[in-house]
């Protein structure tokens, strides 16, 4: 098991980015490799299961573990056939807008293919 760290920062506010990470169905407005989400539910919350689709049309689960709404942080395991990944976020507030980390645990050939595209996605989450 590999683990990663990546970073960004931006000038939305803290609970911009947050709200952006909070609602499901506005994660392909600023996460542009996912195509749609499948949820029963609008909140991120424990125990909440779902679906990412991706560009391609890959389907990859996941299950979100812990939500901490007042220190706006989150974890979820996402599954890809025998790929199993786990992701801890967290928005961060900064002087002259927001901040986040994202932490990676995974098989290291998988952390290293996902790595661009969530950078990306993470430059977005935090834009004004």
């Amino acid at each position: 098991m590999a683990a990663m760290t990546l970073r960004a920062s931006g000038s939305a506010p803290p609970e911009t980015a947050w709200r952006r990470y909070a609602a499901p169905s506005r994660w392909p407005t600023w996460s542009p490799q996912i195509r749609a989400v499948r949820v029963d539910g609008d909140r991120i919350a424990p125990g909440l299961r779902g679906e990412v689709v991706s560009l391609f049309g890959v389907t990859a689960r996941f299950v979100v573990e812990s939500v901490d709404e007042e220190r706006r942080r989150w974890t979820w395991r996402v599954r890809l056939g025998p790929v199993r990944m786990r992701l801890h976020h967290a928005v961060l507030a900064r002087p002259d807008g927001s901040a986040t980390t994202l932490r990676l645990e995974g098989p290291a050939l998988a952390l290293a293919a996902y790595a661009g595209p969530a950078r990306w996605a993470l430059g977005r989450l935090v834009r004004a």
